[in-house]
């Protein structure tokens, strides 16, 4: 990839778009491109084909999308199924347009069966129900795997599909109501600790395993597909390794300082048991993550002190 290629970053300002934009400018890529969604709606077709004719990328990173949590995902299905395939058709469509030479979209771990055998392959994508909590956002993302495919297919294009494990660090959504497992703990267990140590409540029973992929870590791997002649069309990114929801509770709470109990709410759900990606297909291309979880958290939340003005909240009395 040429450091003087105009290079299209869809959501830029999120937090992986906003990864893959420090990386590639630290590395002296000249040519980035980024709207926010006022200069540009993904979701308007005619828009996206008039900013691709104007700016003419090309290469293409869709890092854009409607994303939450089991809440968000659950209290907003049509949203999530919708809007996620309104962003990624129009921007697969403009980049086949306008010949874009190479065009990396970035999905989910969710797009594969709940109970697929672990780890997770590639080769898992539609052998099994989804995990219902999620199963609208990731409809949205298998349509996205699979419109790439069919490109590679039909036309013979640079087209391929990053999975990402769960992502976490600078930038994430620490918004209570549609956050993800990670950014949520930070906030909760931060609060708490403020409010003189009082308990934190958190879903389900802390049994379900997890694996967590710095955003750093995901940029380097972006970079590096787009450096190699990909002959898949699917991989999976991750660490290979995982640990339940009450050891990471425990590592963020010795992170944030936060001395008071946990509370384990069983009411609520737990959502897929185990989530763990096999990376092995990457790690043969020569590719793996290097940023430890307990320093990823560290960092992460020093970046959350550093914003937190943003999710402030009155304290409470005690």
């Amino acid at each position: 990839m040429n450091k003087n290629s105009p290079i299209y970053i869809a959501g830029h300002k999120g937090m992986v778009g906003s990864a893959i934009w420090r990386k590639l400018e630290q590395l002296g890529y000249s040519q980035l491109i980024g709207f926010s969604s006022k200069e540009l709606d993904l979701r308007n077709q005619a828009e996206v084909l008039a900013a691709f004719r104007k700016y003419q990328p090309e290469v293409v990173i869709d890092a854009a999308a409607r994303v939450g949590g089991i809440l968000a995902n659950s209290s907003y299905p049509y949203t999530f199924l919708m809007e996620n395939l309104q962003i990624q058709n129009n921007l697969i469509h403009a980049a086949l347009e306008m010949n874009v030479s190479q065009f990396v979209f970035l999905g989910s771990s969710c797009i594969y069966p709940k109970f697929a055998a672990q780890p997770i392959s590639e080769d898992s994508l539609l052998t099994g129900a989804l995990e219902p909590t999620n199963e609208w956002y990731a409809i949205a993302k298998i349509a996205g795997v699979k419109a790439c495919e069919a490109v590679r297919k039909q036309y013979a294009k640079n087209f391929i599909s990053l999975m990402p494990t769960n992502l976490y660090g600078p930038n994430d959504n620490f918004d209570l109501t549609t956050s993800h497992v990670l950014p949520a703990m930070i906030r909760k267990f931060h609060e708490a600790k403020l409010n003189g140590n009082r308990p934190v409540q958190l879903w389900g029973t802390g049994s379900p395993m997890r694996e967590f992929l710095h955003v750093d870590d995901l940029a380097d791997a972006v970079l590096f597909c787009l450096n190699k002649n990909m002959d898949t069309h699917l991989l999976n990114v991750g660490t290979g390794t995982d640990l339940p929801i009450k050891e990471l509770a425990l590592l963020v709470q010795k992170i944030t300082g936060h001395e008071g109990p946990i509370e384990w709410d069983e009411s609520k759900p737990d959502g897929t048991p185990r989530k763990l990606l096999d990376v092995s297909k990457l790690a043969e291309l020569g590719w793996k993550a290097s940023i430890p979880l307990e320093q990823g958290i560290q960092e992460t939340y020093a970046w959350f002190l550093e914003h937190q003005q943003v999710y402030k909240q009155v304290k409470i009395s005690v």
